[in-house]
């Protein structure tokens, strides 16, 4: 039976950072040049324990948990642009670890994270992945928005903070992925784990208190935005993602220069955990050590 413990097995976990609010719980694999996994909110670094150690046989890989995540810091949320914490959190990991540049897969929350990089820390950035991404704000018409999907995901990541227990748990988890056995029992006790952490459910309940409301819209990269990415870019998408489909992934190649544009079949918003052999074999590929 396959297992996280299993799919980790060759992988490291370290706790890094000189600044007790940017600590970072880090799996870390392989050796080279870095490639950094940023996961989606709610999230945990085993968002990628599928994918480490393989990537790890031809890169460093690390996958942190971001702050308020996991097992890493959680500081006080400042106020206006919060999300930025995340970005600081990477640049501080960064510098811990001597990389001055790095490759950057963002998933979600993660790729919005990708996309500040990008923008506003270039000479950080070699290349981009951005995997189901969020964060982007179209031109009125370019993109079909789905705001009841947004408002699902809220309704059910509220209620398994609320409730911990494994019934709303695998309901939240299972919005992630095209087809619900993918959500193994494993998976949703290391959730409820994580999630059962006094500190990170206060933590993880503010965030989706604040990330799903309008005082976010300022923070969303509009489309003059995403037109400033210099980076190589991958634009990772499927044909199930149950916000932001297809049609925002070709919008998003076709504003970002330098973009190509990969969709992968029968997934939803995880496809580095529901194909995990196909999204390694197209980022290896895209980094150039495939």
């Amino acid at each position: 039976m396959r297992t996280i413990h299993h799919d980790l097995l060759g992988a490291q976990i370290r706790y890094l950072g000189t600044d007790p609010g940017l600590r970072s719980r880090v799996l870390e694999a392989g050796e080279g040049d870095a490639l950094i996994l940023l996961h989606g909110g709610g999230g945990h670094a085993e968002t990628y324990s599928r994918n480490i150690v393989r990537l790890g046989s031809k890169l460093r890989v690390l996958a942190p948990d971001f702050l308020w995540h996991g097992l890493s810091a959680t500081p006080p949320y400042r106020e206006g642009n919060w999300l930025r914490q995340f970005t600081e959190q990477i640049l501080h990991l960064m510098d811990c670890l001597g990389i001055a540049k790095a490759s950057v897969e963002g998933e979600s929350l993660g790729a919005w994270i990708g996309l500040d990089m990008a923008i506003n820390y270039p000479d950080r950035l070699d290349r981009l992945i951005l995997n189901t991404a969020w964060g982007m704000r179209f031109d009125p018409n370019s993109v079909q928005e789905r705001g009841a999907d947004l408002s699902d995901l809220r309704r059910r990541s509220i209620e398994g903070l609320r409730n911990l227990d494994e019934a709303a748990l695998r309901s939240r988890l299972e919005w992630l992925v095209h087809d619900p056995a993918d959500v193994t029992d494993e998976l949703v006790a290391t959730r409820l784990m994580l999630w059962s952490r006094p500190e990170v459910r206060a933590a993880l309940t503010t965030y989706y208190e604040h990330v799903f409301s309008p005082e976010m819209d300022p923070y969303l990269f509009d489309e003059h935005s995403l037109r400033r990415i210099s980076a190589p870019t991958l634009v990772l998408w499927t044909e199930h993602n149950p916000f932001h489909g297809v049609d925002a992934g070709k919008r998003l190649a076709e504003l970002i220069p330098d973009a190509r544009l990969h969709i992968v079949p029968n997934a939803g918003h995880w496809p580095q955990w529901e194909n995990p052999e196909e999204h390694d074999r197209v980022l290896l590929e895209f980094l150039g050590v495939g």
